[in-house]
């Protein structure tokens, strides 16, 4: 009898990298960023979320949110901003990471946060809550936004001042930026509101588009244009689907990555 070689089948390839936490900065007791190294082959478009977690604790299988990528799609490293949840399942672990621990991510990119799903315009505003200035700290260091509009504006929405993450970077530190720095420093305004807080500019951001605040503060015509405006939303639900039908009110229409449009917003978030 001839002995027959039996290969052993091929492992399953996993459906996420394992990635190195390269560093993590505390900006509250509830907001936290990190970053991770960047896999060689990995590509999005900026704007775009992908999956994260952590390996399961005991065997369990590991529990995994959508973050949008921080950072934008030429840079060598991978950043995310997240809250705390002290009781999350995932985020009342993740928020102890340190450098040199190990994150699971998906591989695949996803989202409608991006240059593609808007047609031309003048102005973009990204206007954001929260978290929700995560994909915007990716789109507004993207040469292609500086190459297709003349005017970026930066909205941020938060409850308390210390949550404005990011405030000295979109205020100067951008102009330091070694692709975009004179584009930003020409070109993008940074708006950020307080809600529980005395502030310059308070109030919630939907609150001061429906008052005409927003435009009296920028010296801008009062009101979006679908002529010259185009939209991006992300954050909290309550704010996307009020801003949603202030623009849709200005004449303004959803676009998607199928069919560009006036205004966009992330629907895996909105659920």
């Amino acid at each position: 009898m001839t002995d027959v070689a039996v290969s052993a089948p091929p492992a399953k390839a996993s459906p996420f990298h394992e990635l190195e936490v390269l560093w993590v900065h505390h900006w509250t007791d509830q907001l936290f960023s990190f970053r991770i190294r960047r896999p060689e082959d990995f590509r999005f478009r900026s704007g775009e979320f992908v999956m994260l977690g952590l390996p399961g604790e005991d065997g369990a299988k590991p529990i995994l949110r959508a973050y949008s990528i921080a950072s934008p799609s030429w840079d060598e490293a991978l950043e995310f901003l997240s809250i705390k949840v002290p009781d999350g399942p995932l985020t009342s672990r993740l928020q102890q990471i340190q450098p040199g621990d190990t994150v699971l991510m998906g591989k695949k990119p996803t989202g409608t946060l991006v240059l593609d799903a808007l047609t031309g315009g003048e102005r973009l505003w990204l206007i954001g809550t929260g978290t929700g200035l995560a994909p915007w700290l990716s789109v507004a260091r993207d040469p292609d936004t500086y190459a297709r509009f003349g005017q970026v504006i930066v909205c941020h929405t938060v409850r308390h001042v210390a949550d404005l993450t990011y405030r000295d970077f979109l205020t100067s530190g951008i102009h330091e930026d070694p692709l975009i720095g004179e584009e930003a420093k020409a070109r993008l305004t940074y708006y950020p509101t307080v809600t529980r807080e005395p502030f310059e500019t308070p109030g919630r951001i939907t609150d001061r588009i429906r008052s005409g605040a927003l435009f009296a503060d920028l010296g801008l015509p009062a009101g979006f244009s679908p002529a010259t405006d185009r939209v991006m939303l992300c954050g909290s639900m309550a704010m996307i689907k009020e801003a949603a039908e202030l623009l849709e009110g200005y004449g303004l229409k959803e676009g998607s990555n199928a069919e560009p449009g006036d205004y966009v917003l992330e629907r895996a978030f909105v659920g």
